[in-house]
């Protein structure tokens, strides 16, 4: 792969356009704007992060983990940019220049096909065709179909929402850039062909279109003619999940110690094992300078530190790693790849977020909860996509916005209706819905 190639301001939908610009933003900017403007990314302040949606605390929700995660995508792609322009002086006054711009629009996407309640609520939908009474449709629908629904992954949910041509929306979905579009498939395979870890990049329904962007872009394709699409990842990826991993996994500790999860004290011994024992008596001197006497905010200073490391270092990986990132052979993330002491410290943060944070109890009654509300709208929302011509069914389909094709005489169609609904629900907009189908709550006139 070359950078000339994978960098490209071409438009899904626009591809034969030239519209006339009436100011200075690149393209890649107004695929930023698109985005922080829409209405998916707005329902991500009502999606669950980790912990609960907060009460008096304000811990972090889908919508301001995604703004985190974009800023922190903005310095990563603004530093390799200027690293690899002084390395490859041709790619000066390219489009490669404005790669910071591309990641950071990709990190403002690439929670927005997730479904309430986050993780319980993908296992809710996938479990919901392989344990519960969706099992009885696998022999009405196709075997992609199936391995769709069945491996339902927000991943290739946003890819979808990105994409797809839902009703009363222009061709190409929201109309972005292919590098941008690119840079959120994480998973760049079919759902034939999940990763090892049960991932994939887009649903049977936008294979075709990922198959054009990757093609356009000169992205390497592994599978062979007549097996399920696989291709290895745009290199822009790897710096959208490097920023990623470095939100979620640093500011999980940080509201960890707001919620007292966490004391100072363990708080404060995880962020300064990111450190050389001199840096840490510099960060720990410069508390005492700044004045900051407060807790949260000492926490606060540690974390901005330990993210300007985490960045530095992943910025020097991507680089290091040029040559097999454009060839398609790097293996596992940048964070995988960082040196001694921030490898040990992250591996540190990690552990305890899986013993301490992810399994305490207001995260495990979420997921209980969350779980359940899922499960109960796919069994009703399902049963009505089955069966529409029933009272009740008629009743339910009249609640789906009009942008669903749940109306479709394709059963297939219908189902994945039901799933784009729920799917792009929040998680108070489907409390809201459970109740009132389950007679818990009445609307009050």
């Amino acid at each position: 792969m070359n950078w000339q190639q994978l960098i490209s301001n071409k438009r899904l939908g626009q591809e034969h356009k030239h519209p006339k610009r009436h100011d200075d933003r690149t393209e890649f900017k107004r695929d930023y704007d698109r985005l922080i403007f829409s209405a998916p990314f707005r329902r991500l302040q009502n999606k669950t992060q980790v912990f609960p949606l907060p009460g008096s605390i304000f811990v972090h929700n889908r919508l301001t983990h995604s703004l985190e995660v974009a800023s922190v995508g903005m310095s990563l792609g603004n530093d390799v940019a200027r690293q690899l322009t002084e390395r490859h002086p041709e790619l000066r006054d390219t489009l490669f220049a404005e790669i910071g711009q591309i990641v950071s629009a990709a990190c403002l996407a690439h929670d927005m096909g997730n479904p309430p309640f986050g993780h319980s609520g993908e296992k809710a939908i996938q479990t919901y065709f392989t344990e519960g009474p969706g099992r009885d449709l696998q022999r009405e629908v196709s075997h992609q179909f199936w391995d769709d629904i069945t491996h339902f992954e927000g991943n290739a949910n946003a890819f979808r929402l990105l994409t797809h041509q839902f009703k009363g929306r222009r061709q190409g979905g929201f109309v972005l850039t292919y590098s941008m579009l690119a840079s959120i498939v994480k998973y760049p395979y079919s759902s034939s062909a999940p990763s090892r870890k049960g991932k994939f990049g887009f649903f049977n329904t936008e294979r075709d279109i990922y198959r054009r962007i990757a093609d356009e872009l000169g992205i390497i394709c592994n599978s062979q003619p007549g097996e399920p699409l696989k291709y290895v990842r745009h290199p822009l990826v790897y710096l959208v999940e490097a920023a990623d991993d470095i939100c979620y996994e640093i500011m999980d500790i940080e509201d960890a110690h707001k919620l007292k999860i966490l004391s100072f004290d363990e708080t404060a011994r995880l962020m300064l094992g990111f450190f050389s024992e001199e840096k840490r008596q510099h960060i720990l001197q410069r508390i005492v300078d700044e004045g900051l006497t407060d807790n949260n905010e000492k926490v606060v200073y540690m974390r901005a530190c330990v993210i300007g490391e985490l960045e530095h270092e992943c910025v020097r990986v991507f680089c290091d790693h040029e040559e097999q990132l454009l060839a398609g052979t790097f293996e596992g993330s940048l964070v995988d790849h960082i040196a001694e002491p921030l490898c040990q410290a992250y591996a540190d943060c990690s552990q305890l977020s899986v013993s301490r944070i992810y399994k305490s109890r207001p995260v495990l009654d979420v997921e209980l909860s969350g779980y359940k509300i899922m499960e109960t709208l796919m069994g009703h929302f399902v049963e009505a996509a089955h069966y529409p011509e029933r009272f009740y069914s008629k009743q339910l389909i009249s609640r789906v916005s009009s942008q669903y094709d749940i109306d479709s005489p394709d059963l297939e169609t219908r189902l994945m209706a039901v799933i784009d609904y729920i799917s792009g629900m929040t998680d108070v907009y489907a409390l809201d819905v459970y109740q009132k189908i389950c007679g818990i709550s009445l609307p009050i006139v």
